[in-house]
């Protein structure tokens, strides 16, 4: 009898594998600080240390949502079609229940899938940046987390989730974390309204950031799609490649299509660019070609690019470009999966999947259109209603007009990204209370006649 129950049982997990998964973990986890700068190096000075923290605050408030419900609403293997249920709850059993990845112990599947959910709500308030009230956006986080993010990552990674039942190719998460995050940001900018209008103009104060936080998103990119093969092998291999190359793709033709239409070389444009490559990759990078990475790479680019410009057009402030980088980029990624998959780079793993068009398998780009409908509808919707309710009953997602205007960092933290800003915030602040108390006194002061000498 011993001798059957130790045949059955799975076998131990690969110590190298273990290690890959455990990488990634930490490579996504890197990301978080890395999408802080490159939010806060694209806003104004003001505004800029709020977006820093509300990066860490989403990593800290996922990281114990994860804990108590959301590892088993997004994994539990006995659950329906559309959300998990309790039994990883308090991750109990997980330390050794091996059921979601049989080359891993629970725990390292875990913490890897953590870094994933915690990072997606922070790309979705990058839409309302400048304008956003932290504590209510923290309480939004977690509400969001729990009834947007873990049923659409179950409906596509979950044993018994629709998506994954239906056939769906998502490698790293194009549904739940790309177009779930870019049409929560679309939803976010409708609710929340366009940033006031100001003297100082709308631009980007530090460069420099945006172009920490891009390479940090970057090298983090590798251990989220990479450790998102679960083992160290030849398709994690192939994964890395892939990212690489779509990065490098979608960064160079946005900064081609940029140096066309205005004669110069804009940093802005190439890390944007790069960001919508590896956007678009993402569901797809274990399904496809290096060839064909590189042409999702250049769609992303060229798409993402022409999005960004439509908000203006369509009347909506998508402050930093959530919806156009990550929804549309999304969108772009999971469609072309449907057309460029294929059997014999599915197969490095020995993974048995048909592919997708060009391999003879057209009906994969209309499971591909069901995510893509399903995960947009889902975010959209109930991202817009927990925003609404929460500006009913009081806890508006929007600070007042006076905080906007002296910005989220001085009026909501009493901190600045740099001292010389808070010098400058403080004397301009000074400076409005004097002119109006001057006015006023003005305006009390009785009118005296001129008399004569």
């Amino acid at each position: 009898m011993s001798d059957v129950a130790a045949a059955a049982a799975p076998p131990p997990p690969a110590a190298g594998d273990v290690a890959w998964v455990l990488t990634g973990a930490a490579l996504v986890f890197i990301m978080i600080p890395g999408l802080g700068y490159f939010y806060a190096g694209m806003a104004r000075d003001k505004n800029a240390l709020s977006l820093m923290l509300i990066s860490l605050l989403s990593l800290a408030i996922v990281l114990l949502q994860w804990f108590v419900i959301g590892y088993s609403l997004a994994f539990s293997t006995t659950g329906g079609p559309f959300i998990g249920d309790g039994q990883y709850a308090f991750l109990m059993h997980v330390g050794a229940d091996q059921a979601v990845a049989l080359t891993l112990p629970n725990l390292a599947f875990c913490i890897f899938q953590c870094m994933f959910a915690a990072i997606t709500p922070a790309l979705a308030v990058g839409a309302v940046a400048e304008r956003f009230s932290l504590i209510p956006t923290t309480l939004f986080m977690l509400i969001w987390t729990t009834i947007v993010y873990d049923p659409i990552a179950y409906w596509t990674w979950g044993a018994n989730g629709w998506l994954n039942k239906l056939g769906v190719l998502d490698f790293a998460g194009g549904t739940p974390i790309e177009v779930c995050s870019g049409f929560a940001g679309l939803g976010l900018a409708l609710a929340v309204g366009k940033r006031r209008p100001s003297d100082e103009p709308f631009k980007p104060h530090s460069m420099s950031s945006v172009i920490l936080g891009t390479a940090l998103l970057w090298f983090g990119w590798l251990g989220f799609n990479g450790a998102s093969a679960l083992a160290a092998n030849a398709r994690a291999a192939l994964v890395v490649v892939n990212t690489n190359l779509a990065g490098a793709a979608g960064g160079l033709i946005w900064l081609l299509i940029d140096y066309v239409r205005d004669r110069r070389v804009s940093a802005l444009g190439f890390c944007t660019g790069a960001v919508a490559g590896l956007v678009a990759i993402t569901p797809a990078c274990g399904f496809m070609g290096p060839a064909a990475s590189i042409a999702v790479g250049f769609l992303a680019g060229v798409g993402c690019n022409y999005a960004s410009r439509w908000k203006h057009a369509l009347g909506f402030d998508d402050t930093l470009d959530a919806f156009s980088v990550h929804g549309i980029g999304g969108v772009i990624g999971l469609f072309f999966t449907g057309v460029f998959a294929e059997k014999y780079w599915i197969g490095l793993d020995g993974t048995d999947k048909p592919g997708g068009a060009l391999s003879g398998h057209p009906m994969q780009i209309v499971y591909q259109m069901a995510a893509i409908g399903a995960g947009a509808a889902w975010s959209f919707t109930i991202t817009y209603l927990i925003a609404f309710v929460m500006d009913k009953i009081g806890l508006s997602l929007r600070v007042s007009a006076e905080a906007e205007d002296d910005g989220i960092d001085h009026s909501q933290m009493g901190e600045y990204t740099f001292d010389y800003v808070g010098d400058r915030i403080s004397s301009s602040v000074e400076l409005k209370r004097i002119s109006s108390q001057v006015s006023r006194d003005i305006q009390a002061a009785p009118l005296s006649g001129s008399t004569a000498a």
